[in-house]
């Protein structure tokens, strides 16, 4: 996510906007924040948050263009190691990810 949070900081349209990233490591905390201001409105939010949870990756919120998911399995993670928490419970048996631990 470091990649990613150096591109965002490097963009002109962003210069209002800080974006950084928060790394709880001891717990397995990850998220990219956004805050600041752009046209008169305060911005604060979460792009991505990702929690390692019973060994595998709970993908929390996303709203990238690809999915953070994408770039986990082409890094090597092995799709049933990747939850889509962002789905309710019922909604995950119908994607290519884990359902639950």
């Amino acid at each position: 996510m470091t990649e990613y949070i150096e591109l965002c900081n490097n963009r002109p349209s962003q210069q209002d906007i800080e974006t950084f990233l928060i790394a709880d490591e001891q717990n397995g905390h990850y998220i990219w924040m956004n805050l600041g201001w752009q046209k008169g409105d305060r911005i604060t939010g979460i792009t991505v948050y990702v929690r390692i949870r019973d060994r595998k990756f709970w993908i929390e919120e996303d709203w990238t263009e690809d999915g953070i998911a994408t770039d986990l399995v082409r890094a090597g993670v092995p799709k049933e190691d990747i939850v889509l928490a962002f789905h309710e419970p019922g909604m995950r048996p119908y994607t290519d990810f884990a359902v639950a631990s």
